[in-house]
């Protein structure tokens, strides 16, 4: 069975109408657009001047400076009359001067009373060890540490807590020769007490020595070595 379409009903033969109808509105609707003009608003401002006889005028005042008082006039003085027969001593002034030969001998005494410690390495004779008397004054000071390490190895002892422990290193030891050869004034530095503490009976078993001179009067002569204590 076949549908049957009224012809009132078609829509198809009212295309073309529609398509120009809406053609028309878009157009219209475009001019219009175009058309538009729009306005900027303008304000009027309106300025306030403000009068210069307004302006207070702040009158100037000066300071008004007042002088200083006038300083007091100065006290009298007093003035001692002294009568002509008033004995006045008179002050008697000494030369001061000195002869050439008073100041040498001044020298002298202060070069005597003068105690100083001269090194080692600069005194003009060394202090003697035993056995350097018979040695030339050129060689005195390469015998003297000689004998001093000789003195090292034949009393050095190594300290039993300090081997068990594993303690070893190097102490510094400084102690002074006096004016009559006797060794005082030991002071040792190292990594142990123990290490320090052998090295101090070692230079205290120093024997006496001739001291050592300085333009021919006995001076005290400060003196450093080095102990080394090695586990083997």
């Amino acid at each position: 069975m076949q549908r049957k379409k009224n012809p009132k009903s078609d829509l198809r033969k009212y295309s073309g109408l529609f398509l120009a109808a809406g053609l028309c509105l878009i157009l219209f609707i475009s001019w219009q657009a175009i058309e538009f003009k729009s306005y900027e608003r303008q304000y009027d401002l309106e300025s306030l001047n403000v009068e210069d006889d307004d302006d207070e005028e702040i009158p100037i005042t000066e300071q008004i400076k007042t002088p200083p008082p006038p300083p007091p006039p100065p006290a009298p003085e007093i003035i001692e009359v002294v009568e002509d027969e008033e004995e006045i001593e008179e002050t008697i002034i000494e030369s001061t001067e000195t002869d050439q030969e008073e100041i040498v001998e001044e020298v002298e005494v202060l070069e005597e009373e003068l105690d100083v410690d001269v090194p080692f390495a600069i005194i003009e004779d060394v202090p003697l060890f035993p056995g350097c008397e018979r040695v030339s004054k050129s060689e005195r000071r390469k015998c003297f540490q000689e004998q001093i390490q000789k003195h090292i190895s034949k009393n050095f002892r190594y300290p039993e807590i300090a081997q068990e422990m594993g303690i070893q290193g190097r102490v510094f030891v400084q102690f002074m020769i006096g004016k009559d050869g006797n060794i005082s004034g030991i002071r040792t530095r190292g990594p142990d007490k123990n290490l320090e503490k052998e090295a101090n009976r070692i230079i205290s078993k120093l024997p006496r020595m001739t001291p050592g001179k300085q333009r021919g009067r006995p001076v005290r002569v400060p003196f450093s070595i080095p102990i080394t204590f090695r586990l083997q």
